[in-house]
């Protein structure tokens, strides 16, 4: 019941939907990928990737300078039936917008 209810509220807001449901569907992106595309400052994006790791939806590996970000490499049954309902609204979001320096 726990676990429902962390995974709810992590997945409550509109823009952490987005974020999940971008990096479900290009595997690996980086907050200035995601704050580009989604058009959102990168301390509101940030703070929204706390949030999904804290919730263990994400996880990130450092690559030079950036930060990468992941779909947890061992989900549990309740977040691989969230994905794949997120799954199906991937081609409604914009393509992402490449960091150039990356």
């Amino acid at each position: 019941m726990q676990e429902l209810v962390v995974l709810s509220k992590a997945l409550s807001d509109i823009n952490r939907l987005k974020i999940v449901t971008l990096i479900q569907r290009e595997k690996e992106l980086c907050v200035c990928e995601l704050s580009d595309t989604l058009r959102l400052s990168q301390p509101l994006i940030s703070r929204h990737l706390k949030q999904l790791k804290a919730a263990n939806i994400l996880s990130s590996k450092k690559a030079g300078k950036w930060m990468i970000y992941t779909i947890t490499s061992n989900p549990s049954t309740l977040l691989t039936t969230y994905l794949k309902v997120l799954q199906q609204s991937q081609e409604t979001l914009s393509p992402i917008k490449r960091c150039n320096a990356r």
